[in-house]
């Protein structure tokens, strides 16, 4: 039975390889839109975002950038904000149409766009946005502008999603900072032709947006207001205004030290004049279908450090796997053929049925002689007693063996566990679907915002299988107030998550940040919660508590608990889980590294090598059953028979010692700058290893109900 099974496994674990050979297959969309010779191409501004902070700003909101002056564009009026999924809006998204012209085909050296006069805090503010190095995200025909690079070696090409909107230096004759804010683009289009019918009537399509940036100062411009050279400016656009020297003055009389960066608000202000340039080139080498790939194109260099992180995920799974194999094949398997043998299982001790021999005397003890006649009989008395029995009892024993009647005693707290196990099923029934879905190629990148969507999605509707466990689970502990229960299901995980979301947001509200849910957006998901998740979960609860039979336990429970004799130091479920959680951690935390790129340190990149996440992600579930397995048994070895709870932190220890690694990512990697935002990445990474911890306890939770299950119901206890 294990060979089969670990036969299985190496399977599944060929085939999870095969699939993360598929690193960046994905579908780019349900349509191909094609553009005519002379016909209007849309222009999207969504936001601008820094990898310092986790503030990100709408682009029209910014103090000091061409307002959209309402006049149409493409058939669209500019300024107009585009409808936006859940997901999109969850991320920060506020995409606007603009006032910029891009023509297919055509061309255009520069093209004014205003002279935006900008106030002292409005200068203040786009210095602090330079200074945290913030890039700014626009769209055309669903593609993200994108900085171009080439690797070292540069026979490779790819794309950083958006562009810088300044840069820093220093001044060579202060040594001062200044601050310059990228007012000229140069926007490149790459297109093709397009496939199929429309290729042929003259149709293209866009297979790459490229901007490149460029401060050119306000000096030596057309009458047009474009600059007189455009491919060679003499000098940049700095964001400063000199101080007013007068105001100063008369706010400090009495300081010999005026302070240039004083917030007075003297009505002096800064033109910062707005140009940019547009090319369309052709590019056969890109295809449309895969024209995302140049994002992903960094990804591939680090390829083999994933497989490495496979190769140590299974190594990690084969040492436990052999100590599985070691607990199951061979102590508690030759426990269990002993008493299938030799008799039933009392409390504390075996009896054994012996045999009677053909010629109807009963057979010495090992070690004892035979009898030689009846005085040696009688001076023997008591020995004869015990051999004319028909059953012997033998020394007392120790370990599982004896906790037959309180294993199956419910647990403490059991109108708390459950909830916690029906959530931990919600989540893994998303997590599961996400990651099909995303090895697939059905959420990518082009899908904005489609991740967070389907996800929500999903856990609205896993409520369903949420109450159906929890109920099912509460009625196994013998609990009575089944709507209790379902009111604790469906309200203590996803309130705890959206009472901290509401929270955060009372803070990011406060920076006029986008990443703020907008009042309507909440509405909505207590909506989604309220109204469509509470209804699935009541109805899983009642079909899960009257319509299903609680699961039946292969021993009775005995009416006295019995006591937990003291516990070695090493045995303790802190160390316990402490071990268990360190051991499921060095499975994913290379490939978690990754993961915290993508989201924290390099914003402008996308992670979209779903293959090895969902490799190692069943590398882990074995891992976390097989030290589950373990610990359990540790346990129950003992003589310590609460394992419920102790089962649920061992599957979910983990979730401490990712919480650790971001601790020590933050202050490693990250450059984090200002309290709200150090804020917001420890909340959010705290919220996460609350859904890591929910998951993988489930899953410890039931593997562990398994296997007690497994290994009493293949004794016979009295």
């Amino acid at each position: 039975m294990h060979a089969d099974f670990r036969i299985a496994l190496c399977r599944l674990l060929a085939t999870l390889l095969g699939i993360s050979s598929v690193q960046a297959f994905y579908i780019p969309g349900w349509s191909i839109r094609s553009y005519t010779d002379d016909e209007a191409i849309p222009l999207h501004v969504n936001k601008v975002y820094s990898d310092n902070t986790q503030l990100q700003y709408a682009y029209y909101d910014l103090p000091f950038v061409c307002p959209p002056s309402g006049k149409k564009h493409a058939g669209v009026a500019s300024g107009r904000s585009v409808s936006l999924n859940l997901g999109e809006i969850l991320r920060g998204d506020r995409i606007m149409t603009s006032d910029y012209d891009l023509v297919m085909g055509q061309d255009q050296e520069c093209q004014y766009m205003c002279s935006h006069e900008t106030s002292r805090k409005g200068i203040k503010r786009a210095q602090q946005l330079v200074e945290d190095g913030y890039v700014a995200e626009w769209i055309v025909d669903n593609l993200p502008g994108a900085t171009s690079f080439v690797t070292v070696d540069r026979t490779q090409k790819y794309y950083a999603a958006g562009f810088k909107i300044g840069y820093k230096d220093y001044s060579p004759v202060t040594g001062k900072p200044r601050h310059f804010i990228n007012n000229h683009l140069t926007l490149v289009l790459r297109w093709r032709k397009a496939p199929g019918r429309s290729g042929q009537q003259g149709g293209k399509v866009v297979v790459g947006f490229e901007v490149y940036t460029k401060s050119i100062g306000p000096g030596d411009r057309q009458d047009t207001g474009c600059p007189i050279d455009v491919h060679h400016p003499t000098a940049g656009m700095e964001l400063y205004i000199a101080p007013n020297m007068t105001s100063l003055a008369s706010k400090y009389p009495f300081s010999s030290y005026l302070p240039e960066d004083d917030d007075v608000d003297d009505g002096a202000t800064l033109t910062i004049p707005y140009t940019y340039s547009v090319y369309f080139r052709e590019d056969d080498r890109v295809g449309w279908a895969n024209r995302w790939d140049l994002y992903f194109n960094n990804q591939k260099e680090s390829s083999k450090t994933h497989w490495l992180a496979i190769l140590n995920s299974l190594v990690i799974a084969g040492l436990l796997s052999a100590a599985v194999a070691v607990v199951m094949g061979r102590t508690i398997q030759q426990d269990i053929k002993g008493f299938a043998k030799e008799g039933a299982l009392e409390e504390g001790k075996i009896k054994l049925k012996r045999k009677k021999p053909r010629n109807g005397t009963k057979s010495p003890r090992p070690g004892e002689k035979a009898s030689a006649g009846l005085l040696e009989q009688t001076g023997d008395a008591h020995h004869d007693a015990d051999i004319s029995s028909d059953e012997e009892s033998i020394e007392d024993i120790t370990g599982w063996k004896l906790l037959h009647g309180d294993v199956f005693r419910a647990p403490a707290y059991p109108g708390l566990l459950a909830p916690l196990i029906g959530s931990g099923m919600q989540l893994i029934f998303m997590t599961t679907g996400l990651l099909i879905l995303s090895c697939f190629g059905l959420l990518n990148p082009s899908f904005r915002g489609g991740f967070v969507s389907v996800g929500m999605g999903l856990f609205v509707f896993a409520g369903i299988f949420s109450g159906y466990f929890s109920s099912r689970v509460y009625r196994t502990f013998g609990g009575r107030d089944w709507r209790k229960n379902t009111l604790m299901t469906a309200l203590l995980v996803p309130g705890l998550l959206f009472t901290t979301i509401f929270i955060l947001n009372l803070f990011v509200w406060a920076q006029a940040s986008s990443t703020a849910l907008p009042f309507t957006t909440l509405v909505g998901i207590v909506a989604l919660w309220l109204l469509i998740q509470l209804p699935l979960v009541y109805a899983g609860s009642w079909y899960g508590y009257h319509r299903s039979q609680p699961w039946e336990h292969p021993t009775k429970t005995n009416v006295t608990p019995r006591q937990v004799p003291e516990q070695a130091w090493y045995t303790t479920s802190i160390v316990l889980v402490a071990l268990a959680g360190l051991i499921s951690f060095a499975v994913i935390f290379i490939e978690l590294l990754f993961v915290f790129r993508s989201l924290w340190q390099d914003k402008s990149g996308y992670y979209y090598v779903f293959g090895f996440l969902s490799v190692v992600s069943v590398v882990l579930m074995v891992t976390i059953v097989e030290t589950t397995i373990v610990a359990t048994y540790i346990q129950l070895c003992v003589e310590n028979h609460h394992w419920w709870w102790q089962s649920f932190f061992v599957g979910g220890g983990g979730a401490f010692w990712i919480f650790v690694y971001c601790v020590w990512y933050y202050h490693t990697k990250l450059h984090i700058q200002g309290f709200i935002s150090g804020m917001l990445f420890f909340s959010y990474s705290f919220l996460a290893c609350v859904v890591y911890g929910l998951l993988t306890g489930t899953v410890g939770f039931l593997t562990a109900y398994a296997f007690v299950r497994r290994i009493y119901g293949a004794i016979k206890a009295d």
